[in-house]
């Protein structure tokens, strides 16, 4: 179970994409998650999709890798389209039961929401799965820095958002191993609604102590090797945009005209 979990993973490769500045790819990311938010129907989507599905061949990894990085996730996909499937009333009703009402309106925007959250699903995770923890959490230290001068603390954000990338895996990884061992000793998933609850409550209270007990464990190696935040600090490699990350300027330049100009000829459809 979730042994195949890899969201906020790096999956190590030699390609274009992974050898892009970390900088780069956060803004590049963060522009096509606007441009997705942006689409208003799904012909622009369909043209995001192709950017994306274009990165994911540049960054050389396989389907199955991709797959197995947004799958877990993919609960919040389908409570977010089915709120859209039941709240949504326009156009024909295609089922009425009681309160339930399904429409063509409901039905449009439940996958249309559904294409969109994957598509930004897609987009983060292709950016944890080329990049390193250390050098996001360098990359988002740097972009933050100069707001540093009116108090924001750039260096402990960058830090906060790499160790919680770093535990994402690792408590997915305890998860699993609290639901193996719950089940060794008889425990089961139950159609009891009281059952189920002493199931989910006997996974979690150990699930947050390992959690707790890993933090603690990594606060005290931090104190051990005398860490005080940025002061002092150097790189080997410090970070630097190249010839990669002003192709991907263009690609993205296109992908922002692509999507205004398939937005203003082409009419999603009114119900």
């Amino acid at each position: 179970m979730l042994n195949g979990f890899s969201f906020g993973s790096y999956y190590p490769g030699d390609s274009f994409v992974h050898k892009m500045d970390p900088r780069a790819k956060l803004t590049f990311g963060f522009i096509f998650i606007i441009t997705t938010l942006c689409a208003g129907h799904f012909v622009a989507l369909g043209g995001i999709a192709a950017f994306v599905v274009l990165f994911y061949i540049a960054s050389r990894i396989p389907f199955k890798q991709c797959l197995q990085s947004v799958a877990p996730l993919m609960a919040i996909v389908l409570v977010a389209s089915l709120l859209n499937l039941f709240m949504v009333d326009e156009g024909e009703t295609l089922f009425q039961l009681g309160i339930i009402k399904i429409t063509q309106g409901g039905v449009y925007q439940c996958l249309f929401i559904a294409a969109r959250v994957t598509l930004i699903m897609l987009t983060t995770s292709l950016i944890t799965l080329t990049t390193t923890t250390l050098n996001l959490s360098e990359a988002l230290e740097a972009m933050l820095m100069p707001f540093s001068r009116f108090g924001l603390p750039a260096h402990e954000l960058g830090m906060i958002m790499g160790i919680a990338l770093r535990f994402l895996p690792q408590f997915m990884e305890e998860f699993a191993c609290t639901y193996h061992a719950q089940m060794s000793r008889g425990a089961g998933l139950s159609s009891s609604p009281v059952k189920g609850l002493r199931m989910i409550t006997s996974m979690i209270i150990p699930l947050f102590t390992s959690a707790f007990r890993h933090a603690e464990t990594l606060s005290f190696a931090m104190d051990a090797r005398c860490y005080h935040g940025h002061v002092g600090r150097t790189r080997l490699h410090p970070l630097a945009f190249g010839w990669r990350d002003a192709t991907s300027i263009g690609v993205v330049a296109i992908l922002i005209a692509v999507v205004v100009c398939l937005n203003t000829f082409v009419t999603a459809p009114v119900f």
